[in-house]
């Protein structure tokens, strides 16, 4: 009975950190697209939009991100437990129109639509993870591209999307996800999870090779899919939605 209980405890103990841990760089990243939304403005580089317009937007937008979640295809470079989406898409054209805050309002609201409706098969730790990288690859993104508005800033602002996620994403997944996700989700060591890394790619031998050899290599092929779709998309649709909005 005590043994069962201190178990139950450790449980909850580590439950709670991870939940400390993740409030806390959501915090952070919000505050970051707060300050970057502010400076745009100052700079005039983002116009107002009425907010009914723009809860609407933001709506639908996280609407359509949810369920492209449901559509994950596995990397064979990394274990089965790291899948690319496309969610990330809609969320840019939202970051890109209307400002960084909407876009990780957006990134927050298509994670709640997918728990509601699937739920979730990773502790929670996936679902903070994507909040996350997604964050770190939106925010930036957006913050170089509304200084220049063009095809070819475009393009600039998803390779350095692209590379602050991969360099975040890394440093996150070392330190904080893939800790928790061994922790919560069964209790395994971290060990366990660089050994699924080793059957995928023999070179995987320790947290940084798994880091370099496996988490970077995916979110660096996520990013490059993610620009290729969101940029014609995005400058096709801008001028209709441009003239309803503003």
């Amino acid at each position: 009975m005590k043994e069962n209980l201190m178990k139950f405890w450790d449980v909850i103990k580590d439950e709670v950190g991870f939940l400390l841990i993740a409030v806390a760089v959501i915090a952070i990243l919000l505050v970051i697209a707060v300050m970057a939304e502010k400076a745009m403005r100052k700079r005039n580089l983002l116009r107002e939009v009425e907010p009914t317009k723009k809860v609407v937007l933001i709506a639908m937008f996280s609407a359509l991100a949810g369920i492209l979640m449901y559509l994950e295809f596995p990397i064979p470079i990394a274990p089965s437990f790291y899948e690319i989406d496309f969610s990330e898409v809609p969320v840019m054209i939202c970051s890109y129109l209307l400002g960084p805050v909407a876009g990780v309002t957006a990134e927050f609201v298509k994670i709640l639509i997918k728990l509601l409706i699937k739920g979730t098969s990773t502790a929670y730790v996936g679902d903070v993870a994507n909040f996350i990288v997604g964050c770190a690859f939106v925010i930036p993104a957006t913050v170089v591209f509304r200084r220049k508005h063009t095809v070819k800033n475009g393009i600039f602002s998803m390779v350095v999307g692209t590379i602050c996620m991969a360099g975040f994403g890394g440093f996150v997944n070392a330190f904080v996800l893939l800790p928790a996700f061994a922790q919560l989700y069964g209790g395994m060591p971290v060990s366990a999870l660089i050994e699924m890394g080793t059957e995928v790619n023999g070179l995987i031998s320790n947290m940084f090779t798994f880091i370099i050899l496996a988490v970077i290599p995916v979110n660096i092929i996520k990013g490059i899919f993610i620009g290729v779709i969101t940029l014609p998309i995005y400058f096709r649709l801008e001028k209709v939605i441009k003239n309803k909005i503003f």
